[in-house]
């Protein structure tokens, strides 16, 4: 799997060769430090252990650290495993977008999305709520009504839509465009919207 760590700065637009306005999302990505490198003869498995984003060492724990200093580097925030990266990488080398993405590959953006809170059933699951206001509707606009029969099955069955906590959920977007990239500066622009706040780290994938 082929991929890189990012994080989600925000959203603009560009135009395209036919003139049309792209609204694009905004991710810095990378460098990404190896921070170790499984095989199938030690773990059973090939993979690329990856860091990102620095973290002061004070808030790190002492097996961290040591793990870090195994790869000459600093602490990271953000550890992601790729398996079977197709790059061959060395422990304490460093991954670019350049040397993993191109202009118009599709690519899949994991990340975890924006908390609403408790939330209703027409926000939550678009419910319409009660088609009119009047003839006898008193205050229950909203309401999300029967929820089951009451002898038969005498419960409610699983997976019935209802209030509940909506968002913050580890969301993959799939089939996104990769519009621009500007390796100087460690920026990809995506087209269309990916998951998560603006500083929230993400996950790319190809």
């Amino acid at each position: 799997m082929n991929g890189i760590i990012g994080k989600k700065i925000g959203m603009t637009s560009v135009f395209d060769q036919a003139g049309r306005n792209v609204a694009c999302t905004v991710v810095e990505a990378g460098p990404c430090v190896v921070t170790q490198v499984k095989s199938p003869d030690t773990d059973g498995y090939s993979a690329l252990q990856m860091g990102f984003a620095e973290k002061k060492a004070k808030n790190t724990s002492q097996a961290l650290i040591g793990h870090f200093d195994r790869a000459n580097t600093t602490p990271k925030r953000k550890l992601v495993e790729f398996r079977d990266y197709p790059i061959e990488k060395g422990l304490g080398e460093t991954i670019t977008i350049g040397e993993v993405f191109a202009e118009g590959d599709k690519v899949s953006v994991i990340g975890v999305s924006k908390g609403k809170g408790f939330q209703g059933v027409v926000k939550r699951h678009g419910f319409r709520g009660v088609n009119d206001a009047t003839h006898g509707q008193h205050n229950r606009q909203r309401k999300p009504g029967s929820i089951g029969a009451g002898s038969d099955p005498s419960r409610v069955w699983k997976g019935m839509r209802m209030a509940g906590q909506m968002g913050n959920r580890r969301v993959k977007t799939r089939n996104l465009r990769v519009v621009k990239l500007f390796p100087e500066q460690n920026i990809i622009l995506i087209k269309g919207a990916i998951p998560g706040h603006n500083g929230s780290m993400v996950i790319i994938e190809k």
